[in-house]
């Protein structure tokens, strides 16, 4: 019993600790150090299992690159590659900018045929969506196979590996019919790979602004 109740206030505690997701666009104070904590807090992992076959249909990564994860990941690069403040600022002002216009994800995915699992291919097994709370499913109007990661990916995305392609993903932040893919205020976001093979979802819990 002792035991038990050890382990369920470690889990409160380890549920307590983890950082309340905002995409509320207001200025960070984050040091380089920040950013593995931020990475984390963003990024999310799910699979997908196929019993019949024993085999995983697909294991997929991504990272959220929201307002406050760009300011984290600029902060740490203008640290790591020793920038001008001016160089930053430029920088920061840059990423801040296109996150209004856009929603930008950091994929890494691996399954059964590697040919299946790329997302930029015509012959790809799985469709990816952004879903907001009414169900309302949004397209990428942008999906890009990274075949070479550079050091900077492998670094900041340590999900990176040699068994997994990597991708970017951009999705509007508003639609043609001028509808926010993530309205305000949603209280949480679904990035969905669905297809033949199966449905992975991931799922981002947010906070208001």
């Amino acid at each position: 019993m002792r035991v038990a109740l050890l382990l369920v206030a470690v889990t409160l505690a380890s549920g307590c600790a983890q950082p309340k997701l905002t995409l509320d666009p207001q200025p960070r104070t984050f040091t380089p150090k920040s950013y593995p904590q931020v990475w984390e807090a963003w990024t999310r992992e799910e699979e997908s299992f196929a019993w019949k076959e024993l085999a995983h249909e697909i294991f997929v990564s991504a990272t959220f690159e929201s307002w406050e994860f760009r300011w984290a990941y600029v902060v740490r690069y203008a640290y790591d590659y020793s920038l001008t403040p001016e160089s930053r600022d430029e920088m920061l002002y840059a990423s801040l900018a296109s996150s209004r216009l856009e929603h930008r994800f950091f994929v890494t995915l691996a399954g059964m045929d590697f040919r299946e699992s790329n997302l930029a291919d015509k012959a790809s097994a799985w469709r990816v969506l952004l879903i907001d709370p009414d169900g309302n499913q949004t397209s990428p109007i942008l999906l890009e196979r990274v075949r070479r990661p550079t050091a900077v990916d492998r670094v900041y995305f340590p999900q990176v590996n040699s068994f997994r392609q990597t991708f970017r993903l951009t999705f509007p932040a508003v639609d043609e019919d001028g509808r926010k893919t993530i309205p305000d205020g949603a209280p949480f976001v679904v990035l969905r790979f669905t297809g033949a093979r199966g449905r992975a979802d991931l799922t981002w819990k947010l906070q208001p602004g």
